[in-house]
């Protein structure tokens, strides 16, 4: 069969879910046997997400190939259980600069360049060659931005031109709006969905679905009025209220059908949908027993989408786990040597997530001190890793002036650096897949059930090997080698409960209903406090 193509497009706001509703879909048609993909077009013009602050615009997610993009991929990732990859994220920088390149090198025969056909052609081109890759029998395409935005109308003329080169039946439109609940009159109001389909319908895209996102139930009077007034089936208006988590929106994605219409609406036969596995999921959550307490400790935690992956695979370990948790975020900025108990002191376990630059670092070596003090499980992640070494061969090695060439240049002890062997890469950062051979008898050869694993990175800097002899008879094991590289991947304690840093990322590899095995790992040792 051809290859089908889900449009997903959001007016009146931003932040209404819509990666969340197209993932959900996903999950919801790779339940009926279809192999699924999703790729998301974001309209800013920066060429490469790596460059955003992350109190800006979150994480930045990285897939197998060494992908940097936006976090929507880990929202897809997580719910389609697909590893997505440099096709899957698309930004309108990446498209202007290939369309820039093509006219400087005469691609275009000196004609004149303009977002009509040139533009549009190779946002279709990019759509074309995320499905060839991939092989899906359906691609979602999420459109970032709302409907009126200056920046994103190259893509939506690009998916409106896409329904006449492919035909009705390969294509289907689906619209994300708001409807807000007035106090004033106790009343919800689809004006504004009205409002936003107009605005999409002006540009010659009719949406063959939409989804409504509410905090409370919308009536079946409400639902008809939308579909009269928007010109849509009334099964293709859907609801989706505000829930305790993410997980909930395929089964109630599916209680309305929606995966039927896309079924039908593509001329598709399949087995009938079986969300079984993911229902168990949601009973453990719902069964919860216990509490425990996660300090997650970064210079980021303003904005929580920065550790969004962090955050959702400590949930996934609690799932499996059968216990509730409670993920507080602490500044580390505002940690020091006086506070630090106090505002640690009622946790089961630490996690100190990646970062950037010398800012905060103190903070963030005082919470390591007191994990390893008091016997506080703790994982550390990326950055935290070398954190971790460099608090170690401080205070327990003597050795003051161990440092990190990140943070000093001129480093007389420079326990983290730049690895030799890429100091003349065009791209000094190891992003990507790489894979990590673990000590046998280790701790975390325990963990992963194996001696060799694959694990996502992203980073610059690393262990300097010239150094690893200081650590030599000490409690730290370095359990976690890349033989390829001879670059240290992860570190243990011996003489503690459970004190765990690597150099990888493993948050991205997590799954709600299979959660990593390391984060598994670090709650079950919380839950043991």
């Amino acid at each position: 069969m051809s290859t089908k193509f889900i449009f997903v497009t959001g007016g009146v706001s931003s932040s209404l879910g819509k990666g969340i509703n197209a993932s959900s879909i996903g999950r919801l048609l790779k339940q009926r046997g279809l192999k699924v993909s999703m790729q998301k077009f974001d309209p800013y013009i920066n060429v490469d997400t790596k460059n955003m602050s992350p109190l800006q615009h979150g994480e930045v997610f990285v897939t197998d190939d060494g992908a940097e993009t936006d976090l929507d991929l880990g929202h897809y990732e997580r719910f389609v259980d697909e590893n997505l990859n440099k096709y899957s994220s698309v930004t309108m920088g990446k498209i202007y600069l290939r369309v820039i390149e093509k006219e400087r090198q005469g691609k275009y025969s000196g004609g004149t360049v303009q977002v009509i056909p040139h533009i549009t052609n190779e946002i279709k081109e990019a759509i074309n060659i995320s499905a060839t890759k991939s092989k899906a029998d359906v691609v979602i395409i999420e459109i970032g931005g709302t409907v009126g935005d200056i920046e994103s109308l190259p893509c939506l003329e690009a998916i409106r031109q896409f329904r006449r080169d492919v035909g009705y039946h390969n294509t289907l439109y689906i619209h994300n709006t708001l409807v807000p609940y007035i106090a004033a009159s106790g009343e919800l109001k689809t004006k504004p969905t009205q409002h936003s389909v107009k605005e999409l319908r002006s540009l010659g895209i009719n949406p063959d679905a939409i989804i409504l996102r509410s905090d409370r139930k919308i009536s079946d009077s409400q639902k008809d009025k939308i579909a009269l007034f928007c010109d849509v089936h009334k099964e293709a208006v859907i609801d989706v209220r505000d829930c305790k988590s993410i997980y909930e929106v395929p089964p109630m994605l599916a209680k309305q059908k929606i995966d039927d219409f896309i079924c039908r609406h593509f001329g598709l036969q399949t087995p009938p949908l079986d969300l079984t596995e993911w229902l168990k999921m949601l009973e453990n959550i719902k069964n919860a027993k216990g509490l425990v307490k996660i300090a997650l400790v970064g210079k980021y935690v303003s904005l929580k989408d920065a550790y969004l992956s962090v955050y959702e695979s400590l949930k996934h370990s609690a799932f499996a786990n059968n216990v509730n948790i409670r993920i507080d975020s602490i500044d580390a900025k505002t940690l020091n040597a006086n506070n630090v108990g106090e505002v640690l002191n009622s946790y089961q376990g630490i996690i100190c997530p990646g970062g950037f630059g010398d800012r905060d670092i103190d903070g963030i070596m005082f919470a390591i001190k007191y994990a390893r003090e008091q016997h506080i499980p703790y994982l550390g992640i990326c950055y935290a890793m070398h954190l971790a070494m460099i608090e170690y061969a401080r205070h327990v090695l003597a050795y003051p002036k161990a440092t990190s060439r990140e943070f000093d240049e001129d480093a007389d002890l420079a326990i983290i650096d730049l690895n030799p062997l890429r100091k003349g890469f065009e791209k000094p950062m190891r992003v990507g897949l790489y894979s990590c051979h673990l000590k046998p008898g280790s701790k975390l050869a325990e963990i992963y059930q194996t001696n060799l694993i694959y694990e996502r990175h992203r980073h610059r800097y690393e262990v300097n090997n010239a150094t690893l002899h200081l650590f030599e008879g000490s409690d730290m094991v370095f359990s976690g080698i890349n033989e390829e590289e001879k670059i240290v991947e992860a570190l243990e304690l011996k003489n503690h409960p459970w004190f765990m840093a690597c150099q990888f990322h493993p948050e991205f590899l997590s799954r709600p209903n299979r959660a990593h095995p390391l984060f598994l790992a670090f709650i079950q040792a919380a839950m043991k406090m």
